[in-house]
């Protein structure tokens, strides 16, 4: 970004495209189990994590619903779409592996720690199942493999990875401040310090061409100060980024940009700021956003229980040995059917299971 923005805390997603549960698969980023490549897999089986298996009509399931659900929001075409050198079909696929490798796996972390499901919760999920099964049609039964047992079982492992993660983290729950969630608001103008070549490549000004630069910020910032011109005025003239306001939290901008803007006061203008990009001028327009801090404060309280939890998951799966059948996965494809639309397994799921 022009205005150096690092990071942020709201993560774009692919609409309805394959929407699992954030406390499951954004924690185990990394797999570090041992793996070992194995024979003698039962015909069906596309990998083992020590005792548990993962079935082709398994795999087929959670990667059709995928499929269906990016050709739902994007059309068929998305697939000719390629990623570094890999289609997104590959790219789709190997993702879907290492989904249902967390699942087993945080399944495994949970029967170690003893967790069951309850009752009630037996029963969500075999309603849940239920309403999948019926709602595929013929085609779509026999080519998936499935029935209505292993769609029961895969709601039950996704529950219990689910509730490991509850477990675990149902203790954490550290103090954060305002200040270390606090989001302000300010305006910029920036004067750029570099030009792009034909290539695209970035090629920094020389000391002569930047010091023009700096003494023209210069004025400019004291037009703003002396209130002969708005700042929102002089952003529209001079600005080389086209946004101009920017709203955000510690940690996600530029660190001179971010140490210059949060410690202006309201109204209050910085001096000219030094980064990457070139040299702003910095206009605080608001220096605490009640309901943007308070809801920092969760997405931070999240992140730390993330971080809990994957310090256990990451002792836990170095003790795992896995092993993935090869031959079998080399065979695995999307289904090309029109009578196979099926996109609603997690959509059912959410339904029934709290």
């Amino acid at each position: 970004m022009n205005c150096e923005k690092k990071r942020t805390r709201k993560r774009k997603r692919c609409g309805s495209a394959f929407v699992l549960a954030a406390c499951v698969f954004a924690l185990a980023a990394c797999s570090r189990a041992r793996v070992v490549f194995t024979t003698g897999f039962g015909k069906d089986e596309i990998f083992r994590i020590d005792d548990a298996v993962c079935t082709m009509p398994e795999f087929m399931v959670y990667l059709t619903n995928t499929q269906n659900q990016y050709e739902d929001v994007y059309g068929p075409e998305v697939w000719t779409i390629s990623l570094d050198g890999a289609t997104l079909e590959q790219n789709v696929k190997d993702t879907v592996l290492a989904k249902l490798a967390r699942v087993k796996t945080m399944y495994l972390l949970a029967e170690e720690k003893g967790i069951e499901l309850t009752d009630a919760e037996l029963e969500q999920i075999d309603q849940a199942a239920q309403e999948y099964f019926r709602s595929l049609n013929e085609t779509e039964v026999d080519l998936l493999g499935i029935d209505e047992d292993t769609v029961a079982q895969m709601y039950r492992e996704y529950a219990m990875a689910r509730k490991v993660y509850q477990y675990i983290i149902q203790d954490v729950n550290p103090e954060i401040s305002d200040d270390e969630a606090r989001t302000i608001t300010v305006q910029h103008i920036l004067l750029r310090t570099y030009v792009n070549d034909g290539t695209g490549n970035r090629v920094a000004y020389t000391d002569e061409l930047k010091k023009n630069v700096y003494e023209r910020a210069c004025a400019i910032r004291e037009q703003a100060v002396s209130g002969e011109s708005s700042f929102q005025d002089l952003a529209s003239r001079y600005s080389e980024d086209p946004t101009v306001t920017y709203s955000f939290g510690k940690g996600e901008m530029d660190e001179a940009f971010e140490a210059a803007a949060f410690a202006l006061e309201t109204d209050e203008i910085s001096q000219v700021v030094e980064t990457q990009s070139g040299y702003h001028i910095i206009k605080c327009i608001n220096t605490f956003d009640r309901e943007q801090t308070d809801a920092n404060k969760l997405q931070l309280l999240e992140e730390r229980r993330r971080e809990v939890f994957g310090e256990e998951y990451d002792a836990f799966v170095e003790k795992l040995n896995k092993g993935l059948n090869e031959e079998l996965w080399e065979q695995v494809e999307f289904l090309r059917d029109r009578q196979v639309t099926t996109s609603s397994f997690f959509e059912v799921y959410e339904k029934y299971v709290s």
